[in-house]
């Protein structure tokens, strides 16, 4: 009976250890940091991706034991990465930046990995009932990017409107003190050019990289 508990807890645990596992290395994540320029970043994060398939063909190609884990760990990275692309770009349009150097280069990258993943699905590996899950939700990320990347003006449109809408929505659920001190806030940062902190691609707590 212990037995079967401790056997509970761990597969209970195991989503949240993988939920704590890094997409990126720590070189690479340095990489990501120091481009600040979203097509350059864009570009990066389709090159980290891109390595992530090509390691997966690898394994696909020799079968030898244990690698179903290694497949499934390489396209849950490579969809996180994914994800990434489209969260800077959205970020992006946002903020009114140009990315009509990067997307068209990651759209036609895209494109081959996607039919790349197609033909690891439609080849039904011996072991993809232990990878089909991540393999389907790498091709459907990629499939949903490569659609927005069609039209970026559109795409512009419906951010910024989903934004707006966002904001209204927060507005609305607001305490009347959290109104006043953001009014209090928005007043400081109109008279104070100081407060007015320039566009940045740059997380809360990363740096620029020393010069």
């Amino acid at each position: 009976m212990k037995y079967r508990l401790l056997i509970c807890a761990l597969l209970a645990a195991a989503p949240l250890i993988a939920a704590d596992r890094d997409f990126l290395t720590s070189d690479e994540a340095d990489q990501i940091r120091e481009a600040q320029d979203p097509n350059i970043r864009v570009q990066l994060y389709m090159r980290f991706a891109k390595q992530r398939l090509d390691q997966v063909k690898q394994l696909i190609a020799k079968d030898k034991p244990g690698r179903s884990a290694l497949i499934h760990d390489l396209l849950e990275d490579y969809s996180n990465i994914i994800d990434a692309i489209d969260t800077v770009a959205d970020d992006s349009l946002k903020r009114k930046k140009g990315l009509d150097e990067g997307m068209p280069k990651v759209r036609d990258g895209e494109k081959v990995m996607l039919a790349d993943l197609q033909k690891i699905q439609d080849a039904s590996p011996r072991d993809l009932e232990r990878y089909a899950f991540v393999l389907k939700q790498a091709i459907e990320a990629t499939g949903e990017s490569i659609e927005s990347a069609k039209d970026l003006k559109q795409r512009a449109t419906e951010v910024i409107a989903k934004e707006k809408q966002e904001k209204e929505e927060r507005a609305a659920m607001a305490t009347p003190e959290e109104k006043k001190e953001k009014a209090v806030e928005a007043r400081k940062d109109e008279t104070d050019p100081k407060r007015r902190k320039p566009p940045t691609l740059y997380k809360p707590g990363e740096k620029p990289p020393e010069q």
